[in-house]
């Protein structure tokens, strides 16, 4: 399973949701894990995001799927890293040196 670092923010009919129904947060995941993708953390943080999550997928594909599905929604935009455990980052250099 890839890790991937999901940042995001909420457009304005999103805060809406945030402040009728908080537990819509939770919601969403659930629906995420559905399509393939499971939400290891998430944090609500202060400055030019309004969430950041730590998820795992079986691929590119189903992380795009997953951001596509929510964007469509209109209430968040998404940003999605790939994250490359470290030992895996160093690992490709050993290849070259030899």
């Amino acid at each position: 399973m890839g890790k991937y670092i999901m940042l995001s923010n909420l457009t304005d009919e999103g805060r809406k949701t945030i402040k009728m129904r908080p537990e819509r947060i939770k919601e969403v995941n659930k629906e995420m894990e559905k399509m393939g993708v499971t939400v290891k953390a998430q944090y609500a943080v202060l400055g030019p995001y309004d969430f950041v999550n730590i998820i795992e997928a079986p691929d590119n594909e189903t992380v795009t799927r997953v951001v596509i599905e929510l964007g469509s929604r209109g209430t968040v935009q998404i940003e999605t890293l790939i994250a490359i455990p470290m030992e895996s980052f160093q690992d490709q250099f050993k290849e070259i040196e030899s």
